[in-house]
């Protein structure tokens, strides 16, 4: 799996956002051009699913000409929903691969409070708009230790139902802002969520996802190519979205290359030392190793390691 992120930007400024924390205001973005060559490459390659990520990715509203020629490819497309409108339906429903996935925190105080007043009823109206239109669409919860308990609440995830979600991702948060660590969910709570999330997927109807989830049973950690991989918005191929690190940039290299970098390979060869925190992301806590293992095997011809 490939994860795109398309862009820094946002038309909101939600707290915690790990998207913001590792934007750099100097950094070109990636081009449409290549952008749409990386998907043909990725297709070429036999990536099936591609998650577009952000920022806001529907404020690049031009990556819909590039899904387009991918119908074979599902394209979860996440979004705050604040910027669906009649144009984004139409092209939607022309494109049935493309699968707009919401964020949203719980209550509506919850989600307010981390995305701004009267977001969460905005966003339902997006979500209840698409369902309208006949359009598959999702939601992303961001796991906390403080939502846990609305999150995995059955009624809850039964009302999002009724407004439209058919697909829901619980996403465990990581504490990539200073002084969040009290937020990170606990060892029994991430057993909880996965519990949840499977006894849902065998009595409520729906796609119940979790990530990263129980990477255990994968034999541990499958970023950087394991399982999947991800793309910066300035074109820099990543470990994890939540990694921002890496030695090969794809504006200048092809997927193919970039998949087989130094770096990458690294840490496939040591997956074993990322093992389970209680904070979910592995490769978060070991950010210090990762950082200088880029640095160790980024190649003398300048390469931008981060």
């Amino acid at each position: 799996m490939l994860i795109v992120s398309v862009t820094h930007q946002c038309n909101l400024n939600c707290a915690g956002c790990y998207s913001r924390e590792h934007h750099r205001p100097d950094a070109r973005l990636l081009d449409i051009e290549r952008l749409g060559t990386l998907l043909d490459e990725a297709d070429d390659l036999g990536i099936s699913i591609v998650m577009v990520a952000g920022g806001e990715p529907l404020l690049r509203r031009e990556i819909f000409g590039l899904t387009a020629r991918h119908p074979d490819i599902v394209f979860p497309l996440f979004t705050n929903g604040l910027l669906v409108d009649e144009a984004v339906i139409a092209e939607l429903k022309r494109q049935r691969h493309v699968v707009p996935v919401i964020s949203l925190e719980g209550t509506p105080e919850q989600t307010d409070l981390r995305r701004g007043g009267g977001v969460h009823q905005r966003l339902l109206r997006s979500l209840s708009e698409l369902s309208r239109a006949g359009i598959l669409a999702g939601c992303s919860l961001t796991v906390t230790a403080g939502n846990y308990g609305t999150v995995t609440d059955r009624a809850f995830i039964g009302e999002l139902g009724r407004q439209g979600s058919g697909v829901f991702f619980f996403v465990e948060y990581v504490p990539v802002s200073a002084g969040s660590e009290d937020l990170v969910l606990s060892a029994e709570q991430r057993r909880g969520l996965i519990g949840f999330a499977q006894r849902m997927q065998r009595g409520h109807p729906g796609l119940f996802i979790v990530f990263p989830g129980d990477e255990e049973q994968y034999g541990g950690c499958l970023a950087a190519g394991r399982g999947f991989v991800h793309v910066s918005p300035e074109g820099m191929l990543e470990p994890c979205p939540f990694a921002p690190y890496g030695d090969a940039d794809l504006a200048t290299m092809p997927l193919a290359e970039a998949l087989r970098s130094d770096f990458l390979r690294a840490i496939r060869d040591q997956h074993g030392r990322l093992t389970e925190t209680a904070g979910g992301c592995a490769l978060w806590q070991n950010r210090e190793w990762l950082k200088q293992l880029a640095k160790r095997k980024s190649p003398v011809n300048g390469t931008d390691v981060r």
